[in-house]
């Protein structure tokens, strides 16, 4: 029989009955998902079926204020956390890159030089006092060593533990994508928000100084109608703490603005300044309805469920890299080159060639409770995974389902404030007239004013919340991150 043969078999043996007891011990039971599979309607409730969807608008295009997208555009480029995010995409596509060369060849040059002196007692040291007996020619002492040559070492990758190592790196930085697009919506909103924020605080600013005019005309009427002893001290000073109390109001609405003002500019990141705006005809800013389409485009439009659902394919890649650590590893060694033990000799070939090569097979036998605990981890990163996709799903379509509510409130709401404000603000001249005519008390010409006064600023407020819900909502179906 042929000596190779019979060499091979039990170098062949011994690696099968290694792998079987590493497969055996591999044997981990896996925990179930058990949650409840989230399926979302057809449609939203109590609105007309769309295809449409708002989500696919630019921002650049839904947001028709350039003084807001130029702010926009600006954030962008300069938000130091959106920057910071960027930073992370380059770190994950550098791991994606060092995972894939994981499972390639390492190949690299080695070069050694060394002197050694042994002790006579020592196995080399017998070796070299023996081979001066015999042939009487002493070593060098110090001995030398010089060596140059090429190395290579290789995993062999049969249990795919490095090629998923590398896909989950290309699934998280895929993940790490989509959580730039979830970071710009917000940032976008954001911005909007605390824009429209800004652009009420002015209008609150307007009409306060508005209101402050006609009751310091008041006030002169009162003086007179005093002096005429038509009314008392009591009525001057009732006048004169209604103007003061505004006066004070119109300081802290200042520096509403000026800290609003600043807010806006750290999102831009950039110093406090004056930004521009349009403070004139905020009331008149026109709030467009919104197409939703079907819950189901929330899956293809929200970064943060296209994170989620990568998330859940890295985890079950995880959880195959942390079973793949049961098994025996293979690696291939070799070694190639010239080594002497003078420079002069080095690349004298054959005499001072050497090459080699090796096969290891390495695993876990007896002490497995890391590995255990790693692989039980992994899996329950899985589940978690799982169930966050869920809760993100399900809070996205309940988002949506509140703004389409809520705007539609706010548009109702709105045209009755519209219709309150129009009557107090006729009822001031009214009140004024017959208190000149003795036929209405101080008393209810201040409540008038003070009920016009807050009905406007109520006003205000509403067509604030209806800008902040039309930006809520662009953002909840998962708009604003394409541009």
């Amino acid at each position: 029989m042929n000596s190779n043969i019979l060499s091979k078999q039990p170098l062949k043996g011994t690696f099968l009955v290694m792998s079987t007891l590493f497969l055996l011990n591999a044997c981990v039971s896996v925990k179930e998902f058990k949650g409840e599979k989230i399926v979302l309607p057809k449609e939203y409730v109590n609105t007309q079926r769309d295809s449409t969807n708002q989500a696919t608008i630019q921002w650049q295009t839904f947001f028709e204020d350039t003084n807001l997208t130029d702010i926009i555009e600006t954030a962008l480029a300069q938000n130091q956390e959106l920057n910071i995010m960027l930073q992370k995409i380059s770190i994950s596509q550098n791991e994606v890159q060092a995972r894939k060369g994981e499972y390639l060849p390492f190949i690299g040059i080695t070069g050694v030089s060394e002197v050694e002196k042994v002790g006579e007692f020592t196995r080399n040291g017998a070796v070299e006092k023996a081979l001066k007996i015999i042939e009487d020619e002493a070593f060098p002492e110090p001995l030398k060593n010089v060596s140059l040559g090429l190395s290579a070492t290789w995993e062999l990758d049969i249990w795919k533990k490095l090629r998923n190592s590398k896909k989950a790196s290309v699934y998280e930085y895929l993940a790490t994508v989509e959580g730039k697009n979830f970071m710009v919506t917000q940032l976008v909103s954001e911005i909007a928000i605390t824009y429209y924020e800004l652009l009420s605080l002015d209008n609150q600013l307007i009409i306060l100084d508005q209101n402050l005019n006609i009751q310091e005309n008041a006030l002169q009427m009162i003086r007179l109608q005093k002096q005429a002893a038509r009314v008392t001290e009591l009525a001057v000073k009732r006048f004169e703490a209604e103007v003061f109390g505004n006066r004070s109001k119109r300081f802290l609405l200042t520096q509403q603005i000026i800290e609003t003002e600043n807010a806006l500019n750290f999102l831009v990141g950039r110093t406090p300044q004056t930004l521009n705006r349009l403070k004139s005809g905020f009331l008149e800013l026109e709030v467009a309805n919104m197409s939703a389409g079907v819950p189901s485009d929330l899956l293809l439009n929200r970064p943060d469920i296209k994170k989620a659902s990568l998330e859940i394919e890295m985890r079950k890649l995880d959880l195959k890299i942390a079973r793949a650590q049961f098994y025996p590893s293979i690696g291939l060694k070799a070694g190639l080159g010239f080594e002497a033990f003078k420079s002069s000799y080095l690349f004298n070939s054959p005499a001072s060639v050497f090459k080699g090569a090796a096969l290891d097979l390495v695993g876990p036998l007896i002490n497995r409770n890391a590995i255990k605990a790693q692989f039980k981890t992994a899996n329950s990163k899985q589940i978690q995974a799982m169930f966050d996709y869920q809760k993100v799903v399900l809070s996205a379509f309940i988002e949506v389902a509140n703004q389409l509510s809520k705007m539609d409130n706010l548009r109702e709401s709105y045209a009755l404030k519209e219709a309150q404000v129009d009557a107090l603000t006729n009822s001031i001249g009214i009140s004024l007239k017959l208190f000149q005519s003795a036929r209405a008390e101080y008393t209810e010409v201040l409540l008038v004013q003070r009920e016009a006064l807050e009905s406007k600023m109520e006003l205000v407020e509403t067509k604030k919340e209806q800008l902040v819900s039309r930006v809520k909502m662009y953002q909840a179906l998962g708009g604003g991150w394409k541009y």
